[in-house]
Order: C-alpha cells, then sequence, then structure tokens
C-alpha cells in the first residue's frame, strides 16, 4: 500500500490504526512512505526493547519498532499476525518501521480540527487529538518516539563573539507542538550560548510574540528569529508564518520553518507564505548554519 502524500496546507490526512484494541490512533500521511504486512524480523541484539528486529526491504534495512510498547502500552501480541501492518515512515531524514495491530484508513481535516489532548488523554507521546463520530483519536508523536528509542547527540559550531554579543538582550522564539523537538532546538541554543522562548503551537506564538515586542520600537530588537515547526494544532506554521507577515510591526523578523516532512513541497508551502528558509529536521549542524544566517540577515 502507497501513501498518498499529497495535501493542501491548510489539510491534514490521517493514517488510523490501532494498537491491540478497537481504539484508533492517527499518524499523518505525509510521514508515511508505505504501509505492508508484517514481514519476518531479524532479532538486532542490544537494541532497544522497543525495536522487536528489522526488516529488509527492498535492499534497504529498516529497523521496526513496536509502536504500543514506545508509547507505554502492551506490547502487539502475537495473535493475528495477518493484520498486523508495519507502517513505514520517512522523517528526519531516517527512514523507521513502526508495528501496529492494524490499519484502518485514511481521513481528511483541517489543522484547525486538531485539539490539543484532554485531561484524561495522558502521556507526552500523544500531540492532539481529533474527533471522529463519537471517538477521540489520538495523534500520536513519532518524534518523541524516536527520541526514546535512539541517541540523539549531535555538536555544533560556535557562532562568533560580535553576533553573540548582538544576541544578549534579544530571544529566539522556538514554536512546535512536540516537546522533544523543543527541547532539541533549545539544546543547540544552549550551547551556542542564545536566550530563547518557547511556544506550543502558532497561536500561542502570536500572542507571545505581541507581548514580547509590544515596548520595542521595532520587532527584531527583541525577537530576530522565529524557529517553527510546520505541523502543528491551533495554528500550524504556514499560517503563523502569513500573519506575522501581514502585520507591518513585524517586519524584519527572520522566520525559519523546522520540519519532519521531507520535499520540494513544503519548501515551496513554506516560501509561498512567506518563510526566509526551510529546514528539515534534525540535522543540528544545519541548523545552526540557519541561525547564523538569520542573524547575519537582521544585521546587515
Amino acid at each position: 500500500m502507497q501513501a498518498n502524500t499529497k495535501t493542501s496546507a491548510t489539510r491534514l490526512e490521517l493514517l488510523l490504526f490501532r494498537l491491540n484494541n478497537k481504539q484508533h490512533f492517527g499518524i499523518n500521511v505525509l510521514k508515511i512512505k508505505e504501509i505492508i504486512s508484517r514481514p519476518a524480523l531479524t532479532q538486532i541484539p542490544q537494541s532497544s526493547a522497543n525495536i522487536i528486529g528489522v526488516a529488509e526491504l527492498r535492499g534497504q534495512t529498516i529497523p521496526v519498532i513496536d509502536l504500543a510498547m514506545a508509547i507505554g502500552r502492551a506490547p502487539i501480541s502475537n495473535e493475528n499476525n495477518a493484520e498486523q501492518k508495519v507502517i513505514i515512515a520517512e522523517f528526519s531524514r531516517n527512514t523507521q518501521g513502526f508495528l501496529v495491530s492494524g490499519v484502518d484508513r485514511i481521513v481528511v481535516r483541517d489543522w484547525k480540527d486538531v485539539l490539543p489532548p484532554p485531561g484524561g488523554v495522558s502521556g507526552s507521546f500523544i500531540t492532539g487529538v481529533i474527533r471522529l463520530e463519537d471517538e477521540l483519536v489520538q495523534l500520536v508523536d513519532v518524534e518523541q518516539v524516536m527520541h526514546g528509542v535512539t541517541n540523539t547527540n549531535f555538536s555544533t559550531e560556535s557562532l562568533d563573539q560580535e553576533l553573540l554579543e548582538q544576541l544578549n538582550d534579544r530571544n529566539i522564539l522556538v514554536v512546535d507542538d512536540s516537546a522533544v523537538a523543543r527541547n532539541q532546538t533549545c539544546r543547540i541554543l544552549d550551547q551556542l550560548g542564545i536566550n530563547h522562548v518557547t511556544a506550543r503551537d502558532g497561536k500561542e506564538a502570536l500572542e507571545l510574540i505581541e507581548k514580547l515586542t509590544h515596548d520595542h520600537n521595532k520587532a527584531t530588537d527583541c525577537l530576530p528569529i522565529i524557529i517553527s515547526d510546520i505541523e502543528m494544532p491551533e495554528m500550524d506554521g504556514y499560517q503563523l508564518t502569513r500573519e506575522i507577515r501581514s502585520n507591518p510591526r513585524y517586519e524584519g523578523l527572520y522566520i525559519l520553518l523546522h520540519t519532519s516532512l521531507d520535499g520540494q513541497v513544503n519548501a515551496e508551502h513554506a516560501k509561498a507564505a512567506g518563510a526566509n528558509e526551510t529546514l528539515t529536521k534534525f540535522e543540528a549542524d544545519l541548523l545552526t548554519q540557519e541561525i547564523i544566517k538569520g542573524m547575519k540577515h537582521i544585521t546587515d
């Protein structure tokens, strides 16, 4: 089964799947390369407990993660293997397999229909929910899942002293609904010695931008660079960028849209919205270079 990877900037296609019971979960179709029946798996010694083996797919070795275990649930049962599927996902320049009990169908929703997880839905692996008839479908944060089974060590280069001095009284705004992605970006900024503030979605980011820049003649004197995810509930990165570009008070802000989705389509949408650059997560060195580029852009 090949996934359809075409969708609009404001629409979200979700693959619905199950983990051991009838409850539905969702994952963004744009992250999916294809869906296959459960293949033969080869065990990997000393691997994470959530990685149940690797599969060979057209000459490529792909680690397969028990998605139920990865989000803190009981392992996928060995019963009904014929119904089990592996979702082959491609994001952050990596290909991974996620074992699920079964897949159902694809549904299309507006991003504005994605709600924050309610109080009754626990766990940091759920990034949002949508209502589907009488059911709340939980959207799985695959970046958080991957963070739990892989190492994320990285090294970065330093900004020169002159640029650092210009950032002394200013912040970079990091916008992402994934706590893992926010923390990864903030970790780089910490290593570079750059102050930062965070927001969980575009709506919260706009409110924060207004608050922080209210008493400044130029927004860039306070908040020169915004690093934002594209896929977010409430308000996505494209809409956030358009809102910023429509406000003369925010002229000159450097906007970097940072996404786990590869592809030229995202870059084109980002450019049309008014972003300065688009970068695929998570390449620390490239992100550092873009931060330097953004600083030079606003100080020239």
